[in-house]
């Protein structure tokens, strides 16, 4: 029994798969995966796949003729991508009675301070299938956007989660349409992990900051522990992805938890199975006390994400990390709407 199939018969932890070709995408579900994410940055990385250019290039040139606005061009471009991918993973969905094979799809980026645009995409996205779940950034606007979708019924992936506070505003959302409305589509809340800590590496190095290497390295994973126990003892009913996986480590460090950790199948799926490592629950191993006390002592960027009440709703947006990962879907989505006019 390969790598994930001993994960799954020893602990809760799943594995999803992240941004993948439609070969990917199979080779995931052979593998075990229960679910598939999609982020901003994904058309580009298909119109420059090595399998995929040709099939997403074809695509393009079609949809170019559907509308003169380059910008809509990559919106409609991305539900046909990703559709052919949610198409593979009904199977999931339907052997599981719709409990797992969701695909979910975030869209423009730029545009995302405006909740009315979320709304109209998440609305047309969810035409594509009934997996397809929503991906909204955990910010003022994208929590207001997933209050009305949580009544109407949608599945919710809420991303961009770097701290406690989002986490909080995530569950009392999800606590107050179920107590008006009497629905609870499936939610999960996604905790971006990696990229926090590669964030975090980028500014304590800038700012000159002198911290152990290695109490640095478990940054993520301190908030990480400390969201997990939250979402149990709150009883807010959410579950849990783990994004943004830059290293192997960032799946090691989750088995055990009632997870799923979203990686990209080149470079962490396969280097996963490669390496056949023993299944051992490392999710539950307590943060030493010398570890906390320099990340509190000396990184106050930290506190913001790992105490309540560092961060309010207006600051969420702002917060270094979500602007760092939100940055790089922009340059994304701007270099796909860039090839469209250049193709004009």
């Amino acid at each position: 029994m390969d790598y994930f199939k001993r994960v799954a018969a020893l602990t809760p932890t799943k594995f999803w798969v992240n941004n993948v070709s439609r070969e990917e995408a199979s080779l995931g579900i052979s593998a075990g995966a229960s679910g598939c994410t999609q982020n901003p940055s994904y058309v580009w990385k298909m119109l420059n796949h090595p399998e995929e250019k040709e099939y997403a290039t074809n695509l393009l040139k079609e949809t170019m003729q559907e509308t003169d606005d380059d910008n809509q061009v990559i919106c409609i471009l991305q539900r046909k991508l990703i559709k052919g991918v949610s198409d593979i993973f009904m199977d999931v969905y339907n052997r599981t009675h719709g409990e797992a094979g969701y695909v979910s799809i975030q869209g423009d980026p730029i545009h995302e301070e405006d909740y009315q645009v979320i709304l109209d995409e998440a609305r047309l996205n969810r035409e594509m299938n009934p997996n397809i779940m929503i991906k909204i950034p955990a910010t003022e606007s994208g929590l207001k956007a997933l209050e009305i979708l949580l009544s109407e019924g949608t599945p919710i992936n809420a991303t961009e989660v770097m701290g406690v506070d989002q986490v909080i505003a995530l569950g009392e959302i999800y606590q107050r349409v179920f107590e008006q409305t009497g629905k609870r589509p499936v939610m999960y809340f996604s905790l971006i992990t990696g990229i926090f800590n590669e964030w975090l590496r980028g500014d304590v190095q800038e700012k000159n900051i002198d911290i152990n290497a290695d109490v640095l390295h478990q940054a993520g994973m301190v908030i990480a522990k400390k969201v997990y126990q939250l979402n149990h003892d709150r009883n807010y009913k959410m579950g849990f992805i783990s994004g943004g996986a830059r290293t192997l480590d960032d799946f090691y460090e989750m088995v055990g938890g009632d997870v799923c950790v979203t990686m990209n199948w080149k470079g962490s799926c396969d280097e996963l199975i490669k390496e056949d490592k023993p299944v051992i629950s490392r999710l539950f191993n307590p943060v030493q006390p010398m570890v906390l006390d320099q990340l509190q002592n000396k990184l106050p960027q930290f506190n913001q994400a790992f105490q309540e009440g560092g961060l309010t709703v207006e600051e969420f947006e702002h917060y270094g990390p979500v602007m760092y990962f939100r940055d790089s879907f922009i340059r994304s989505w701007e270099s796909a709407v860039e090839l469209v006019a250049s193709l004009r």
